[in-house]
């Protein structure tokens, strides 16, 4: 929504009606569904645009700062009446307070202030009883340098801001618990072996530092989970494509598997050719499948299987070559109730450890290739992940 100077794209209900024309005041439409002013441009053929249909709060104050628009968001989100705004000085009817207590209306002075201020960006600001609001304002003037026509201010809720810097706390105090365990593991370690390195034999030794490459090696993990979620969040996750053989790169991951103590017996893959020309990130790729692979043995039973097949990824005008990828287990599976959480943070689908960040990067990773990511129930009952990547040769080989 554009509330320009000249009026061209007018909000219907946002302007008072000329004084002398035989209204009775701005104040008097309790809908606040006031009529456009005199000489109001609407010949662009924009719709006017009810302002209660607006998701964010709308308050409009005319050029003496008298509120002449105050939309249902606006009273929702305030919890002021309609009926005690309208008409009313801006002032009164949105009394509000920066955090240090002071009247912002009286620091900003909108309507006496710098003539060649346009507006205030957006900030946290409270209302009586300790309601915090999120508000912007538009200085909207007859010309540049010129007296404000019109205050248009904009409120919005602080709930899904608060909503995130609870999910930045929760991420801090998980990595924080995460990385307390292994680095005073590391600690422990190095400090007995440095003040009692000649009562080790060889063996005792070996096997202490085994144990500081492993938890070093879980805090380097667990510091590359945090790099990649910044990336995914800020849209910085980079894609070096190249050739990748994904059957290659399953064989490889089941063999560090079975290396590990796992039985061969445990997997078992299908490799369905012909398999199309698949360009993408082998590294990100990897850690895809990685994760995808250590949830089915960490968390599920029996049989884990993977299979590999071509696929055809339907868009509007045209269909597409893919790479499907499926790995599904035998256990008991993820109740219904929670697949629609499995790739947001910190889930979790047991108590046997982890950040619950591994399914959120992985649903980043292949996104960022342009492909999709779906979570459900397998043949043997088990969870069943099933991604599918377009075969993203590079333009110029295209």
């Amino acid at each position: 929504m554009t509330v320009g100077a000249s009026g061209s794209a007018a909000v219907r209900g946002a302007l008072p009606r000329a004084p002398g024309n035989g209204s009775d005041g701005p104040g008097d439409d309790p809908d606040g569904h006031l009529a456009s002013a005199p000489g109001t441009d609407q010949s662009d053929g924009l719709p006017g645009i009810d302002p209660d249909d607006l998701p964010d709060g709308l308050i409009v104050a005319d050029e003496t700062g008298r509120v002449v628009c105050f939309n249902a968001a606006a009273a929702r989100i305030t919890a002021i009446p309609r009926s005690d705004a309208l008409g009313h000085p801006l002032e009164r009817a949105l009394p509000l307070e920066d955090l240090k207590g002071r009247r912002w209306w009286a620091l900003t002075d909108p309507y006496g202030g710098l003539a060649t201020r346009v507006g205030q960006p957006e900030r946290n600001l409270l209302l009586p009883g300790g309601r915090e609001v999120l508000v912007s304002a538009r200085y909207v003037r007859a010309y540049p340098t010129g007296p404000v026509r019109r205050l248009v201010v904009c409120v919005r809720g602080t709930e899904a801001r608060r909503r995130t810097e609870l999910s930045h706390a929760e991420l801090i105090a998980t990595v924080a618990h995460e990385l307390r365990s292994p680095l005073t593991s590391v600690k422990g370690f190095t400090a007995t072996l440095l003040a009692k390195w000649e009562r080790f034999t060889d063996d005792q030794k070996r096997l202490m530092l085994e144990t500081v490459d492993a938890d070093a090696n879980r805090v380097t993990r667990l510091i590359a989970e945090l790099l990649d979620i910044s990336r995914i969040d800020s849209g910085r996750l980079e894609l070096r494509r190249q050739p990748v053989d994904v059957g290659t790169a399953v064989a490889r991951h089941v063999q560090s598997h079975t290396a590990s103590g796992q039985s061969p017996d445990r997997f078992l893959v299908r490799i369905l050719q012909p398999l199309p020309d698949l360009w993408a990130d082998p590294d990100k790729i990897d850690q895809v499948l990685g994760n995808l692979l250590e949830n089915a043995v960490r968390h599920g039973e029996g049989t884990v299987t993977i299979e590999v097949a071509a696929a055809e990824i339907q868009h509007a005008a045209r269909t597409e070559k893919g790479t499907a990828v499926t790995v599904c287990d035998e256990g008991s599976g993820i109740p219904e109730e929670s697949m629609s959480r499995v790739f947001t943070r910190f889930w979790r689908g047991s108590k046997r450890g982890g950040t619950g960040l591994g399914l959120y990067i992985v649903k980043g990773i292949v996104e960022a290739h342009g492909g999709t990511i779906t979570v459900g129930r397998g043949p043997g009952g088990g969870a069943e992940f099933r991604f599918i990547l377009p075969v993203g040769t590079p333009a110029h080989l295209s």
